[in-house]
């Protein structure tokens, strides 16, 4: 891998909702508005497609299992799959009664977490597929998720903001009694029957209210498991910490990015549609409708470095497991109010990253 930053080859044909590497590869999972995940090696320049995995409507999200074979996707067919990324096997685990907007893969606990519009979550025990889902009622409408080792952080409507305990959902969710329904495996994307999920109460670790004033459009949460930032549609994000002690949470704070001036020199705000934590130093990534990518240090509060332009929204950002490639994903966000998806600017970077280009400045 010569070059620095190289373009996938073969992309979605539709938006980009979501990206995901492997946990033990350069393997790259897509997920798309044009009803397919796409699976990219990405070792070598030009990435090479390797499969993709038809569904019956747009796919929202996508994550890895325990390994780079098994992978979880989630979308507006309200479905919560496993997909078996060698044979092409999908296993319907549970159904909500909307569009899915996120899923993440707990490989501490072994449970599989999807947050819908249906204002539910599903906790799911991959290894126990005829085990039923746990349901778990929500305030409002989740915007998006994350983990860390300990803890799920949930972004939802109204500023609200849960945080729960990953060990308390685990044992919660577990040994739940059968339903009458088991998880269905095809090799198609016709509709199978879901099972049914069995609704459970686990109270919050915390409940808070978002520091950004308007609609989130993302979290991530620290890899160290110190706490998270958020982004809104208003060119903003917050970094917060977990520990609620006064000290602790005096240290949150709020900073406006991804804004540029007009011609007549006013600030048009763009929203900043991803976050993603490094892996290694900490820094993370935000990428918004601006096009444009930047690295922040977020204890010092400093910019590392803001990459070229890219020709349409920057729509998910991803880190590989190690840390040493960033994704790309860009795709029309509407933002200059033109409507549809023009050829070539659906599109995915792979960027080499220098031993230093992703590590932290220090505090001033």
């Amino acid at each position: 891998m010569s070059a620095a930053q190289f373009e996938l080859s073969d992309p979605p044909t539709d938006a980009i909702s979501a990206i995901k590497f492997a946990p033990a590869s350069l393997q790259l999972l897509v997920a798309s508005w044009d009803k397919n995940v796409y699976l990219y090696d990405t070792s070598v320049s030009g990435g090479r497609l390797l499969r993709t995995y038809q569904h019956r409507a747009p796919v929202l999200d996508v994550c890895f299992g325990d390994n780079d074979e098994d992978a979880y996707t989630t979308g507006l067919d309200w479905d919560v799959r496993y997909l078996n990324l060698s044979t092409g096997t999908q296993t319907v685990l549970s159904s909500h009664t909307a569009g899915v907007k996120s899923l993440v893969y707990s490989s501490q606990h072994h449970i599989l977490v999807s947050a819908s519009w249906d204002s539910t979550l599903h906790i799911h025990h991959p290894s126990s597929p005829s085990s039923p889902a746990a349901s778990i009622a929500l305030p409002s409408k989740p915007f998006s998720i994350s983990l860390t080792p300990t803890k799920l952080v949930i972004a939802m409507a109204t500023r609200a903001l849960h945080i729960y305990d990953l060990a308390s959902l685990a044992s919660s969710s577990s040994s739940l009694p059968q339903t009458g329904t088991t998880a269905t495996t095809t090799t198609t994307t016709d509709s199978q029957p879901p099972p049914t999920a069995i609704p459970i109460s686990v109270e919050p670790w915390q409940r808070r209210e978002s520091s950004l004033k308007f609609m989130t459009r993302a979290v991530a949460c620290m890899p160290n498991d110190a706490g998270y930032a958020s982004s809104s549609i208003e060119g903003r994000v917050a970094v917060e910490w977990f520990d609620p002690s006064p000290d602790s949470q005096a240290r949150k704070y709020a900073f406006k990015c991804h804004r540029l001036a007009n011609d007549q020199g006013i600030d048009v705000v763009y929203p900043v549609n991803a976050l993603a934590f490094h892996p290694v130093h900490g820094t993370f990534a935000s990428g918004g409708g601006d096009g444009f990518v930047a690295l922040w240090d977020g204890v010092a509060k400093r910019r590392i470095r803001q990459y070229q332009r890219y020709a349409s929204s920057v729509s998910a950002v991803a880190f590989s497991a190690d840390g040493r490639f960033l994704a790309v994903a860009i795709s029309p966000g509407f933002e200059d109010g033109r409507e549809g998806v023009g050829d070539g600017v659906v599109k995915v970077f792979i960027r080499e990253l220098g031993d230093n280009e992703a590590k932290g400045k220090g505090m001033k």
